[in-house]
């Protein structure tokens, strides 16, 4: 016996319909030099309609891929929708990648078209040279157009606003397969080369839909959110097409990712909810607590892209915004899992065990873990393994280029299918995900492991530590030990002796690192995460002072 109900394909052009009719009011505000600009869902599906005729316009095809090198602002937003939603794939370039990663990610994809911020001209103007695939650079928003002169041989400017101007504000929308590309994104190649996940249509509205759960964000056409997570990270988590589905309000902060003009939206603007990785909402409680704000709005904090500190965590409490750990990565569309308390945790003891782990797996998502000998562990909460995952949002495979085949790595995806993330955690019988580490940075110590994120968030519950990083160095007697990185707040007066002493009293004692040094920062990747290979390297070179302590 078949179901009798209609085959629908799942297309990002219908949340655009939805969105922008039955939740036609609701608002998109970028934060702008001259203020909060405001353009309505309905406004909003009408520009997207204007750029999709725009870019066919300028030979955009069904499969092509447009990149977009852009900050979080309405018009990326409209890019978000238009390219998909025309048949074209929206690739998303991460501006804070370095130039030559950049040049590889869009000649392997052989973008045409790149959609640009004007700020980001700059970045963009040298590499013309090198991207011989390019043919259009369409620029939005304040920026100095002329370092583009002469930058590309071939390639056309064209402006955003003039080239969308008096195009019909309607289009019909390719009734697509919902298995066909939406949008592609790239890794950020902390090894090796960058590699490509292209996301489908039906990938892209399932993840939607679970980004809408209760147990997820769950958010409603009552709330704001503020989407500081790059729209060029993972489809900035999924929100701008999440929230066309439900008609949440999207507060864009543009370029104005630091602390202060932050600081000032959120008091501005009224936003309920935001996204962001643990960095930016370090620094915001820096700004926040020398000079305070009313941020009472703002009660509901999504973290994720690394762990949060158990003490970053308890001071946003305090301040009335409670934060929810997630996790994910550009190979799970991100959503994994969502640390919401389940029912049966009773008072805040019991509900602050499952909120200081990654959370729990959605329906949509599948896990396993993997011991070191290919075993499969039981979800115990105490066996730890490799994570492995599978569903309808997690990548099973790699893009191979334009005409290539997609890519299997044998260390990426296991024989039978699924995702081998990379990290190393354990689950509880109640299906809530811990994780110990990443493989690549747990400490091995004579024959045991030493969590790296252990030791780095009980090193920033100190209230003189800013931040602290982690990571496993060469030891002869016990083949690696760990070496503790710190840094310290603006005129912190603790020094290494006690910051040890701080630690012996919160783990184990043969896990306490012997190795300490200062430093003034801890080095990022393009997506706000702890560079640990880029400190591995400085010690390898001998350019950290580190100083032994027993």
């Amino acid at each position: 016996m078949q179901g009798t109900m209609q085959d629908v394909p799942l297309l990002i052009s219908r949340i655009l319909v939805h969105g922008s009719t039955v939740h036609g009011r609701s608002t998109v505000t970028t934060w702008t030099d001259e203020g909060p600009v405001r353009r309505t869902y309905a406004e909003t599906g009408a520009r997207s309609a204007q750029l999709a005729h725009a870019l066919r316009g300028l030979g955009v095809a069904e499969g092509d891929p447009v990149g977009t090198l852009m900050w979080n602002n309405g018009d990326h937003v409209e890019a978000y929708f238009a390219i998909p939603s025309m048949g074209a794939v929206l690739h998303t370039l991460n501006l804070r990648l370095p130039a030559t990663q950049l040049a590889f990610i869009v000649n392997h994809a052989a973008d045409r078209v790149i959609i640009a911020s004007g700020t980001v001209l700059p970045l963009l103007a040298p590499l013309l040279p090198k991207l011989p695939s390019v043919e259009h650079v369409v620029v939005s928003g304040p920026g100095d157009r002329s370092v583009l002169a002469g930058a590309g041989s071939g390639v056309r400017v064209h402006e955003y606003e003039e080239l969308i101007a008096g195009r019909p504000t309607a289009y019909e929308w390719p009734e697509l397969d919902e298995r066909a590309a939406a949008a592609l994104c790239y890794t950020s190649g902390t090894t090796g080369d960058p590699k490509g996940v292209v996301y489908s249509h039906r990938s892209v509205y399932l993840h939607s839909m679970q980004v809408n759960m209760a147990q997820s964000m769950g958010l409603t056409d009552h709330d704001t959110s503020l989407v500081v997570v790059p729209q060029f990270h993972v489809n900035a988590w999924g929100l701008p097409h999440a929230t066309f589905m439900t008609g949440v309000n999207l507060l864009m902060p543009d370029r104005f990712l630091q602390p202060a003009p932050l600081a000032e939206m959120i008091e501005t603007e009224r936003p309920t909810h935001a996204a962001a990785v643990p960095t930016i909402w370090q620094g915001l409680l820096t700004e926040l607590t020398a000079r305070p704000r009313d941020v009472s709005s703002l009660t509901q904090v999504t973290i994720g892209g690394a762990a949060c500190p158990p003490a970053l965590m308890e001071a946003f409490d305090a301040l009335g915004m409670r934060v929810c750990h997630a996790w994910g990565m550009t190979e799970t569309s991100p959503l994994g899992t969502v640390a919401r308390p389940p029912a049966q945790a009773r008072g805040a003891e019991e509900e602050w065990a499952y909120r200081v782990t990654q959370g729990r797996f959605p329906a949509g998502v599948e896990a396993r873990l993997t011991g070191p000998d290919g075993e499969r562990l039981p979800w115990d909460g105490k066996s730890a393994g490799e994570l492995e995952v599978r569903g309808p949002w997690i990548a099973g495979a790699y893009y191979g280029g334009a005409g290539g085949e997609p890519q299997r790595p044998a260390d990426k995806f296991s024989e039978d299918g699924w995702l081998r993330t990379g990290d190393v955690g354990l689950i509880s019988p109640d299906g809530f995900l811990t994780l110990t580490d990443r493989a690549k940075d747990v400490v091995k110590s004579g024959g045991e492991w030493i969590s790296s994120v252990a030791l780095e968030n009980e090193l920033m519950a100190h209230p003189e530590v800013a931040e602290a990083a982690v990571i496993a160095v060469p030891d002869e007697k016990w083949g690696e030990r760990p070496l503790a990185t710190v840094v310290l707040k603006e005129g912190a007066s603790a020094g290494l002796p006690e910051l040890r002493a701080f630690l012996a009293g919160r783990i184990a004692k043969w896990q306490l690192p012997e190795r300490w040094t200062v430093i003034e920062s801890v080095p990022k990747t393009s997506v706000g995460k702890f560079d640990k290979k880029v400190l591995r390297a400085r010690y390898a070179e001998g350019e950290l002072d580190v100083t032994r302590l027993q």
